[in-house]
């Protein structure tokens, strides 16, 4: 069970990463870039914590900018009972070497609906995950996806939830 720590994770690499290489360059620690904007689905299935497997289907777009080592990104799942989340936020991606594989953490507020399904304690919630891929010469990604979805703790109920996915992205430049 991840509760936070991805978005820990991506806090603690990608500050370290901001101050090393962002900070004291001519646009700033947060200052804007471009990159390739993309987009994502994923296709997968909540684990059994105090969920009930369920498929879901998480649909991604990557803006075209980062913000110091940091890219933004919004989301929007759906899982098979009708529940929905959607949520924006960061992501921070470590290539490894010229391979081709990556690792990509991200941490997105956002907003659930149960809509009958799983409850997750309250309307507001958090989802952070890792991500472990392949990039291809053309930009395509493949990846597996790890991620927890909850509270933090904001409602008296946190059961959260993590889900595994299959991902498929491609840019759209």
């Amino acid at each position: 069970m991840a509760d936070g720590t991805f978005a820990a994770l991506l806090f603690i690499i990608g500050m370290t990463d901001m101050s090393m290489n962002h900070c004291g360059t001519d646009q700033g620690c947060l200052g804007t870039s471009q990159t390739a904007p993309r987009f994502s689905i994923s296709g997968g299935q909540v684990l059994n914590r105090r969920a009930d497997p369920a498929a879901e289907v998480y649909l991604r777009y990557d803006l075209d900018r980062q913000i110091g080592p940091f890219g933004t990104s919004i989301g929007l799942s759906v899982g098979e009972a009708g529940e929905a989340w959607v949520g924006a936020g960061a992501t921070y991606t470590i290539p490894f070497g010229r391979s081709g594989a990556y690792a990509e953490l991200h941490a997105m507020p956002g907003l659930y609906f149960d809509n009958g399904g799983f409850d997750l304690g309250g309307t507001v919630a958090f989802r952070s995950g890792l991500e472990l891929g392949y990039e291809t010469s053309r930009g395509w990604r493949v990846a597996l996806s790890y991620d927890h979805r909850s509270n933090a703790g904001i409602y008296d109920e946190n059961p959260g939830v993590e889900t595994v996915q299959v991902k498929l992205s491609i840019p759209l430049d």
